[in-house]
């Protein structure tokens, strides 16, 4: 049987790439093979992010696979797809986004308590080449501490 917070589709990609400002959930407008797609957990973030167009919030590059079952009537794997959030939260994205460096990247989609499917975005500056290392050198000595715990 299906249970609603078993789908967490993870971008991976976007915490080693990116230091997070703010995060905010928005629910995403789909149509009814992409819902059931991703209850199956067959949707992919990579190399996801949002745009801005005529003051609403779209992602683009969300891949979900084509519903089995579904006939003629299938969605378009990679369609850009509008995120619904409260004006006041609009207004605030849209500032941060006119400030240089800073961009929009979806980080988790998962689907709530009533079988709503809601994606949780955030507000970024990307890293430079050294702060990757820097991340890269903390996960490494985590992993190290981890290690030396285990053998005591």
């Amino acid at each position: 049987m299906f249970h609603p917070t078993s789908i967490n589709i993870k971008n991976k990609r976007a915490s080693f790439d990116y230091e997070f400002v703010e995060t905010l959930t928005a629910g995403i407008v789909l149509t009814g093979t992409e819902i059931k797609s991703i209850r199956l957990g067959k949707a992919s973030l990579v190399d996801t992010y949002c745009f801005f167009s005529n003051g609403e919030l779209w992602v683009r590059n969300m891949h979900i696979t084509e519903y089995f079952y579904g006939s003629y009537n299938n969605h378009s794997v990679r369609r850009d797809r509008k995120l619904l959030l409260n004006a006041k939260e609009l207004r605030k994205l849209e500032r941060g986004t006119k400030e240089t460096g800073f961009t929009i990247i979806p980080v988790r989609m998962f689907i709530n308590e009533k079988g709503l499917a809601k994606l949780v975005i955030a507000l970024a500056k990307g890293k430079k080449a050294y702060d990757k290392r820097d991340t890269l050198r903390e996960k490494d000595d985590r992993r190290e501490l981890d290690r030396a715990r285990k053998h005591y």
